[in-house]
């Protein structure tokens, strides 16, 4: 019995729809997983120090956790995995055709068996270095419950990509931004904390500290609108290539948007280094120290440096720490965004393959794949890489003006909502005409 059949046997896949689903059935199973994320971030371990779990508001956020409850390691060990797996495939060290659907099948394999690896590493790292402190006796039931909190989340994004709209990754972190979002502009000022935006306004107005008004509630106010709007206005902007379909002649258009790639090459980025973060506290007491909180300074968001700025407290060295992470950011965005393209199909070859078989063409030339995969190599990889530094660029520059809920966290939400939007408007123009059901290849 091969790895992969083993492998599958061990961990079985969440079963496949018998029929299609209509809109109201993936809205419904996107609900219920939806509620069983925000219940599991509820369930606190048992076992451990309350006491002493770590403030890490932004790791939370990009990694869709709840430190402390089921969820504390979120959607890292998922994406983590699919990171590692992709270099991989990259450098062949991993050899998968990923246009062939056998290929992406094992690759998707080994991304579950990877993932419950890493969560259960994880895990065990997170109570040896306190970042859980477990009660005596209790290290490994700590750990384990994580591990099992880890495995749901992998299930929950499975039913999510097979019954549900999007994917779970996406819709765990626009859940989890979302929540610090409203909590930040409504909470109120409990416990001697000055609570969200509304109440901080209504402070500074009343002391005459207008300038700190500008600072920490109009800008992060304005700056989270524009992301919004930019993010809107940008998913609409695309390139059509014109198609037939058939030998019918109809016209039909291929869309290769500006935001190709999604925000998935932030998702990744943003994963990758709060995975380094994470490991700078892995160095605390030892040798190395030193070389990894200064490793760890430069992968950090330079949060609300404009503030700073206009208070008066930047340095020029969080300025150069800006511009490194700045740089670092937006190639990582961009190598993911590549890699992304490949596992998920979207190349011009896949592409190519896939209008092929659903009998379109390009009007004025001969019916063959390789004419549409010149055609689609003229946008496709080009696209690709100006819209991963898009992404990469407005994520990073969110960021410096203290945007609410992180800007990374606001692009990845607003991108994830408007795929949903778009999933949804596509299934209703797919169930209400017979024709693309049919070039669909759709029942």
């Amino acid at each position: 019995m091969s790895f992969y059949a083993v492998a599958q046997k061990l961990l079985p896949s969440v079963k496949d729809p018998t029929k299609s689903l209509t809109i109201k059935d993936k809205l419904i199973w996107t609900a219920i997983v939806l509620v069983v994320f925000f219940i599991l971030g509820t369930v606190m371990l048992i076992g451990i120090n309350q006491a002493q779990l770590p403030q890490l508001e932004y790791l939370q956020m990009i990694l869709a956790s709840q430190i402390g409850s089921l969820i504390t390691l979120g959607i890292g060990p998922i994406v983590l995995a699919s990171i590692i797996l992709q270099l991989l495939a990259g450098v062949k060290i991993i050899n998968l055709d990923f246009s062939n659907p056998q290929d992406r099948a094992k690759f998707s394999i080994l991304q579950k068996v990877s993932s419950v690896a890493l969560a259960i590493v994880e895990s065990i790292v997170a109570v040896k270095i306190g970042f859980l402190v477990p009660m005596p006796g209790m290290g490994f039931i700590v750990a384990l419950q994580v591990v099992i909190g880890s495995i749901i989340i992998l299930y929950l994004d499975e039913v999510v990509s097979k019954y549900g709209i999007g994917s779970g990754i996406g819709l765990f972190i626009a859940a989890g931004v979302s929540q610090t979002i409203i909590w930040r502009i409504f909470s109120p000022p409990l416990a001697g904390s000055t609570g969200g935006l509304i109440f901080m306004a209504i402070d500074y107005i009343s002391t005459g500290s207008m300038l700190q008004l500008l600072t920490s509630v109009l800008i992060p106010l304005l700056m989270t609108i524009i992301v919004f709007l930019v993010v809107v206005y940008v998913e609409g902007m695309h390139v059509n290539i014109p198609l037939t379909v058939g030998r019918s002649g109809m016209g039909a258009k291929y869309p290769v948007k500006l935001l190709y790639v999604s925000v998935m090459p932030v998702i990744f980025a943003s994963t990758l280094f709060a995975n380094f973060n994470l490991l700078v506290n892995v160095a605390k007491n030892t040798a190395l120290e030193n070389i990894m909180f200064k490793i760890g300074t430069v992968l950090t968001p330079q949060y609300q440096l404009l503030e700073n700025a206009i208070l008066g407290g930047a340095t020029a060295t969080m300025w150069l720490n800006a511009l490194i992470y700045m740089i670092l950011f937006v190639l990582t965005c961009v190598i993911f965004g590549k890699f992304w393209v490949m596992v998920g199909g979207q190349d011009a070859s896949s592409v190519a393959r896939q209008l092929q078989n659903s009998g379109m063409s390009i009007p004025g030339f001969r019916r063959d794949e390789r004419v549409l995969a010149t055609v689609l190599n003229r946008y496709i990889p080009t696209i690709t890489i100006l819209g991963s530094i898009f992404v990469g660029l407005l994520a990073f520059v969110s960021d410096l003006t203290g945007a609410i809920g992180s800007g990374t966290g606001i692009l990845l939400t607003v991108g994830v909502i408007y795929k949903i939007y778009e999933v949804l408007a596509k299934d209703q123009v797919f169930q209400n005409s017979a024709l693309l059901k049919q070039v669909a290849g759709r029942k």
